[in-house]
């Protein structure tokens, strides 16, 4: 048996599919049609492979003028050589003209096109015993069982309904983290992403609600996983759906995933290679960048990383076949799995416990120009954020009433000027602490570090064996100006350096952020910090790059001049 197919994740899937098949089924051959455009690629396969067949089945997508010279050797072949041969559409629509160029029944033909069209590995499976059935060398399998176009998934069991995933919740009372991807992905049997975010969601205490959908942009589908989401009212909702399901030039009226005003949180599963993600300073190609990241952004979605890539299994002994399948990378998958459980803590947490950091520019480095944003007046803002905090129910203790206060506070304590550590006020971070924090960095970052500036206990910041911290504590909000990239050095030079790492002092900042005050989100205020101008990808991140190391997987939120799509892009997609 031969099968043809311009789908690689179809011809995967059969693969896979053919794992699972007693030892004397008959010989299995899969092939792309992408590998035979050529005349005299086609007339090789013919010699060597297809001329040896019992059945040829062919997935052609686009008609007979894509394939010419294939589907008339084909069909001579068929005439010549006893062959069954039977054409089928590659898409979801049936066609009677290429299903006669066959010897196969049209029944049996378009049996079989259903089965691909249903997919899934019941039906991959079917699928294949049906070719062996008109070789009369195998019953006739179950007939094709539709695949909804919408509805509920749990791992290992495929399409279920809602009972059944909530039966799989060890806590009823816990967090819901939605999780839609495409009905493609189920049919293919390329789950294996979604699988890994569903485990690691369900270790971080979360009940998982993963989905599936034929399309957010298409009615049926995307009202089924509304009215699922509005049902289980979720605090963070996942995706790895592309492009905009509110539609580019439309008046944006929400999307079924937004609509329980649950965060979004975009997650990328790569169409290129582990190895090419690691080597890219950029971190995703274009097609990747056009389809995850630029167009769902118009939905509001947060991006968040990369948790897996294409890769090239070894070839098949029994089907002459190199699967290409995405494969999760278990520290991107844990990273995105608790990024959404502190979203979803920080929507569950009470207004008064919620710990939040608003953190303060300072470019250039000098006390003149502390909490500077372009077009906002930032000091009177961030008086006006703690005012509205208040008013909403955080706990916001001894806060300054004017603009002026809140600089006097600021510049008479601890600032980036240099001598200022001598000052009165801010926070301390003993060096122990801090070790315990550095020694946890992915080694390579730790290397870059101590290169450039030398062990930590060396630190020219440090003050009695602590780090002194630009940090003031009002209850449970905290007001900070953001660490200087650099010591003794031009400080315009510094700030958008991209190879420059941080120093001690500035990733002992944010160890106190997430560990000593263990902030629930930082809201950076105004264009523009220096956390998005660190070392690393340009985004889909990884655990080496700076802004990660700096901030972890803390919820961030960054009010940017909306005039500088630019910059706001490149600080939307390295801080989220």
């Amino acid at each position: 048996i031969v099968i043809l197919s311009a789908a690689d994740s179809e011809l995967s899937a059969f693969a896979e599919a053919a794992e699972a098949l007693p030892d004397d089924f008959p010989g299995l051959r899969l092939a792309s049609l992408v590998t035979l455009a050529h005349p005299l690629s086609v007339d090789l396969a013919l010699e060597k492979t297809f001329r040896h067949a019992r059945l040829v089945i062919v997935r052609l997508l686009g008609g007979t003028a894509y394939w010419p010279h294939g589907v008339d050797a084909l069909e001579t072949l068929a005439r010549q050589r006893d062959v069954q041969l039977a054409i089928v559409p590659g898409e979801a629509r049936w066609s009677e003209a290429l299903a006669k160029l066959g010897t196969v029944g049209e029944d049996d033909a378009r049996t079989f096109w259903r089965y691909c069209v249903e997919g899934g590995a019941r039906n991959r499976s079917h699928a294949l015993r049906f070719a062996a059935h008109l070789l009369g060398r195998a019953e006739r399998p179950p007939e094709p069982q539709p695949i909804p176009l919408a509805g509920c998934y749990w791992p290992g069991e495929g399409a279920v309904g809602f009972d059944r995933v909530r039966a799989h919740w060890r806590d009823p009372d816990a967090p819901v983290a939605a999780l839609v991807f495409y009905r493609a992905h189920l049919q293919d049997g390329a789950t294996a992403p979604s699988d890994a975010l569903v485990a690691a969601l369900a270790a971080r205490g979360l009940n998982p609600l993963p989905m599936f959908a034929s399309s957010l942009r298409d009615g049926a589908p995307a009202e089924v996983v509304a009215a699922t989401l509005a049902e289980t009212d979720p605090a963070v909702v996942l995706t790895s759906t592309v492009f905009s399901a509110a539609g580019i030039g439309d008046a944006y009226a929400g999307t079924a995933l937004d609509r329980t005003g649950a965060p979004v949180l975009q997650v990328v599963q790569a169409g290129s290679s582990r190895d090419g993600w690691v080597e890219s300073a950029r971190g995703l190609g274009i097609r990747d960048l056009a389809m995850n990241v630029v167009t769902t952004e118009i939905d509001g979605r947060i991006l968040t990383r990369a948790i897996s890539f294409k890769e090239e299994a070894p070839v098949d002994p029994r089907t002459e076949w190199r699967p290409v399948r995405p494969v999760p990378v278990p520290d991107r998958v844990d990273f995105v799995a608790e990024l959404a459980a502190r979203w979803a803590r920080l929507r569950r947490t009470p207004v008064a416990e919620r710990r939040i950091a608003l953190v303060l520019a300072n470019y250039p480095t000098r006390d003149g120009r502390l909490a500077n944003g372009v077009g906002l007046d930032t000091p009177a803002s961030t008086v006006a954020l703690l005012d509205a905090m208040a008013a909403a129910g955080y706990r916001v203790e001894g806060a300054p009433a004017t603009s002026d206060a809140l600089m006097d506070r600021l510049t008479a304590g601890p600032t980036n000027a240099p001598g200022s550590g001598d000052r009165a006020g801010g926070v301390t971070l003993g060096l122990e602490e801090y070790l315990s924090f550095f020694s946890q960095l992915p080694d390579d970052a730790r290397e870059k570090v101590v290169a450039k500036w030398g062990e930590p206990d060396a630190d020219p910041s440090l003050i009695d064996g602590a780090f002194r911290l630009a940090v003031h504590v009002l209850g449970n909000v905290v007001v900070a100006i953001q660490p200087a990239r650099g010591y003794d050095r031009d400080p315009k030079a510094t700030y958008h350096d991209p190879d420059l790492p941080p120093t001690h002092a500035y990733l002992a900042f944010h160890c106190w952020l997430r560990a000593a005050f263990a902030a629930d989100a930082v809201v950076e205020v105004g264009k523009h910090g220096n956390l998005e101008w660190l070392p690393g990808k340009a985004l889909a991140l990884s655990a080496s790059c700076f802004p990660e190391v700096a901030l972890g997987p803390l919820p961030t939120v960054y009010p940017f001049i909306v005039n500088d799509p630019g910059e706001g892009s490149q600080a939307k997609r390295r801080t989220a």
